[in-house]
């Protein structure tokens, strides 16, 4: 069911602000009876600091228009407030990849996607903290975030996900594992990583579904572990594994788990990206912030429960 209009603000990747797909998707609402205020942001961390003003200024939903990485900064801005003072988060996706917007099934086209983000539904969903950055979708690390990191940003606009394949199809033949020590609920490991991906949304990487069974409002991580193997025909294994995907296999683990941790080798440094941003972590936790924050999707999404259960 739709809810009933309201002002809605926008915060608008200033990268995309000029294009005129976006100024006519806004003036489009506007004639349609939607309120919608837009903050442009100028640099890395406004749209985090624009939406905790949001909430600290009554706002009920804020739209982050930009890629996962703009979505991201608004879910920093929107966890520093109290829980019943964050407003609901919409997606106005303007991204190359776009994997959250793409998983909750929200409608493609800038005006279409922008009436959505207005209009649609919001859910509670948990938010996942690493150290202290949250994350709403996934954090990958080892390879993947290798990837995305090294993606030049030029190539995305070009290509869209597409271009994460053509980087790691040569990362590929040079990959290294990162050595360390995983522990979760439960269990423990030594391992060479290739691969973490730490869910609660079910993709990445330009429409990588790493964990396909992942929801948003479980309480849990779901993990895919890659891990061990030095060889090609030991790769070959792992890719048997991969499109298996068992629970425990030689080279492959996935679980479900309430918290994680991973602490490397030494002075290494694991690669990581947390909705696409790249970091790099010696150490981490991760743990879950359940049903922290209201989330707008269509009625037809599976990935949280519908609003009334």
């Amino acid at each position: 069911m739709a809810q009933p209009p309201g002002i809605n603000r926008l915060i608008l990747n200033g990268q995309r602000a000029q294009q005129p797909e976006v100024r006519n998707a806004v003036f489009a609402c506007r004639r349609g009876g939607l309120q919608i205020e837009v903050r442009v942001t100028w640099e890395q961390g406004d749209a985090q600091r624009q939406a905790y003003m949001a909430g600290c200024e009554g706002v009920k939903r804020v739209i982050a228009g930009g890629g996962d990485g703009s979505v991201n900064e608004v879910v920093n801005g929107l966890m520093q407030l109290p829980r019943d003072k964050r407003p609901e988060l919409a997606i106005m996706p303007l991204g190359s990849a776009n994997d959250l917007a793409r998983s909750l099934g929200l409608p493609p086209g800038q005006a279409a996607s922008l009436d959505a983000a207005c209009r649609l539904p919001s859910r509670w969903v948990d938010v996942p903290l690493m150290n202290d950055r949250y994350f709403i979708n996934m954090a990958t690390g080892g390879f993947g975030a290798a990837v995305t990191s090294s993606t030049p940003k030029r190539l995305k606009r070009l290509m869209g996900g597409g271009a994460y394949s053509v980087v790691g199809a040569f990362k590929a033949w040079r990959y290294e594992l990162y050595q360390g020590h995983v522990a979760w609920e439960g269990d423990e490991c030594r391992a060479g990583i290739f691969l973490l991906a730490l869910g609660n949304g079910v993709q990445a990487g330009g429409g990588q579904k790493l964990t396909p069974a992942a929801r948003l409002d479980d309480g849990l991580l779901d993990v895919m572990l890659v891990r061990d193997f030095a060889s090609l025909r030991q790769l070959y294994g792992m890719m048997k594994e991969l499109r298996a995907r068992p629970y425990h296999g030689q080279y492959v683990d996935a679980f479900r788990t309430r918290w994680l941790r991973f602490e490397a080798d030494g002075d290494h440094y694991l690669p990581l990206t947390l909705d696409g941003e790249p970091c790099f972590q010696n150490t981490f936790e991760v743990s879950i912030s359940p049903l922290a924050l209201r989330l707008v999707m269509p009625d037809s999404c599976r990935l949280a429960a519908p609003a009334g259960e």
